[in-house]
């Protein structure tokens, strides 16, 4: 992969990250109410997922999402459950000025899990890789080094857009101050989220 293939990769990733969906919502929802630094393991979960069908792309293990169609249907159950469970106790919490942190997975590694089961849920990213490498580097003689670089350009991307979304939910929420407009956060929140395990669950 070239210098300027690189860059173009890094733009293009980037992009794809910030690309509404489940993933963009459940970290809209969770940096309105916790604040960006509680995303950061959610979104690494996310991100994780991603590289690792970024690496099964590369290997040419694109039957993986037809011969696991039932594997795939089952985490996505679990995924969506998890949001819709989440987006309830959001949208019924009582807003609290002096802290708004609500029961959005408060350990780092179910923020991790519940991340990497959002992105996992699609084997359709296989499919996209497949589909986006070819345009940046031949598959057919890749090697060890080509795929760690891709997979820390995505890295980077993906981080970098997820993050970036977070903040500025964040910094739109701290506008809201009353306890009414912190409550309707939570409502905003909780409603993206069930959102998310809505869609999540129910496309295609």
């Amino acid at each position: 992969m070239s210098f300027e293939s690189a860059i173009t990769f890094f733009i293009a990733i980037f992009i794809f990250g910030i690309t509404p969906g489940p993933g963009v919502f459940a970290i809209l929802a969770k940096a309105m109410v916790e604040g960006p630094r509680r995303c950061f393991m959610l979104a690494l979960g996310m991100t994780c997922s991603d590289i690792i069908y970024l690496t099964l792309a590369c290997l040419g293990l694109a039957t993986i999402a037809e011969h696991w169609s039932g594997l795939f249907t089952l985490i996505k159950w679990v995924g969506a459950a998890y949001l819709l469970w989440l987006g309830f106790k959001i949208f019924t919490s009582k807003p609290s000025l002096k802290d708004s942190t609500t029961l959005i997975a408060r350990r780092s590694s179910l923020e991790f899990i519940q991340g990497f089961l959002i992105s996992a849920s699609n084997p359709k990213v296989i499919l996209f890789y497949i589909a986006f490498l070819p345009t940046f580097m031949d598959l057919s003689s890749l090697d060890s080094r080509d795929i760690a670089l891709a997979a820390g350009l995505t890295l980077m991307a993906l981080m970098l857009g997820l993050l970036l979304i977070a903040y500025c939910a964040h910094w739109a929420s701290k506008r809201l101050q009353s306890p009414t407009a912190m409550q309707r956060l939570n409502q905003c929140a909780g409603g993206i989220m069930m959102g998310a395990g809505v869609y999540l669950v129910s496309r295609s």
